[in-house]
């Protein structure tokens, strides 16, 4: 394993993990950590705290023991395939007209691949200024995992100064995108006979109340005017969506249960808080019709997840440097959420640029050009002829 494996090998390598949310990232973690190994790089694993035996985040540093360095900040979990009608094994780098296919080639493993390649290149040149990896777990389940491995960094490696974020963005730097709160609703409900459902509570039903109060406050935000901040964003507003809904037992019974996610996509400036306090407003307001049917109804409310918003900042160290190594100067802000947020708020200058298509994430035969592979190797050469 002493060999300097090409981005494309490594992309094929790290595809065959599958390493769905939902299941451990384990054996991708230890063969990253072998290989960096083989090429004389220490690197350090952090086990998920509530759940050690499945998950774990890695981080490893190349270059002086001095501050100021560069970090490719990339995630190792990819979205399930079940369900979904693939052309070949998902898990198998399949190249067809140009283009690699397999779970995870864009989001994100490409730009895994690339950061390891960089990273062993960058030990094997020698580099003046340091450069970082630091992969992640749970990203598509919330990007709670980056809090951990932003935390587990401090006082291990010397603090960098720029965080590349390498989400999807066609290698086009990304400097904001909007905050994530999301909810796991449960309305509880009364069983009765459909016949007579005035006596009891659908939980459906009364769910459905929720989620159109959802279409609501949706049409109210589009009807505003936008702020100078919102207005870099599309759409130029909050937005609040219901993607899952499951309940009840047969036709004929009015629903017992009912559960759902409902999560807002909160523009930068906006008070999170604010909107889960409107949401809570609306749910007490349910709340007090549905007892007046029977007492025992309710609709409960659990946090799920909390994503900060990235927020474009003036004197970004990570934005300039992408900028001259791209020559791309335009404003460029996206609605999907990224780890960038955690980082930002752990204290580093942060800019979103990646290979592939955002648009081709998650879906099936999910795939990225080989010429958008070969531009993000292009990418790091850049990168490392200015670290060096």
């Amino acid at each position: 394993m002493t060999s300097r494996l090409t981005p494309r090998a490594l992309l094929e390598k790290l595809v065959s993990f599958p390493t769905v949310s939902s299941g451990t990232n384990l054996d991708l973690i230890g063969w990253t950590e072998a290989y960096l190994a083989s090429h004389g790089i220490e690197s350090h694993r952090h086990a998920k705290p509530s759940e050690p035996e499945l998950k774990a985040a890695l981080f490893a540093h190349v270059g002086p023991e001095a501050e100021g360095g560069v970090v490719l900040s990339g995630h190792t979990d990819v979205v399930p395939v079940e369900g979904q009608d693939w052309s070949s094994d998902p898990f198998t780098l399949t190249e067809r007209e140009g283009r690699l296919y397999g779970r995870g080639s864009t989001d994100m493993k490409a730009f895994d691949a690339l950061a390891i390649w960089a990273l062993v290149e960058a030990r094997h040149r020698g580099v003046t200024r340091p450069l970082q990896l630091a992969f992640s777990y749970d990203e598509e389940i919330g990007c709670e995992g980056a809090i951990d491995l932003v935390a587990a960094m401090q006082g291990v490696v010397p603090k960098a100064s720029a965080v590349i974020v390498g989400e999807p963005t066609m290698l086009k730097p990304v400097t904001g995108h909007k905050g994530g709160i999301s909810f796991e609703v449960h309305v509880h409900g009364v069983e009765v006979h459909s016949s007579i459902l005035e006596t009891g509570v659908s939980a459906i039903m009364w769910g459905a109340k929720l989620i159109d109060w959802c279409n609501a406050v949706n049409a109210e935000n589009a009807a505003g005017e936008p702020g100078p901040v919102a207005a870099l964003f599309t759409p130029p507003y909050t937005n609040v969506h219901v993607g899952q809904i499951r309940g009840g037992t047969a036709q004929n019974i009015t629903a017992k249960d009912c559960w759902f996610p409902l999560g807002f996509r909160v523009v930068p400036g906006e008070d999170p808080a604010y909107w889960k306090g409107r949401l809570l407003d609306k749910v007490a307001e349910l709340n007090a019709e549905m007892q007046k049917v029977r007492p025992e109804a309710c609709i409960e409310v659990r946090d799920a997840f909390h994503l900060p918003p990235f927020a474009p900042t003036a004197d970004n160290r990570a934005e300039e440097m992408v900028r001259q190594i791209t020559g791309d100067n335009a404003k460029r802000h996206v609605s999907y959420g990224t780890e960038a947020s955690h980082f930002q708020n752990g204290g580093y200058d942060v800019v979103v640029c990646g290979p592939g298509d955002i648009g081709i994430a998650h879906q099936p035969d999910e795939y990225i050009e080989v010429s958008q592979l070969e531009a993000g190797q292009a990418f790091m050469e850049r990168l490392l002829e200015r670290l060096a």
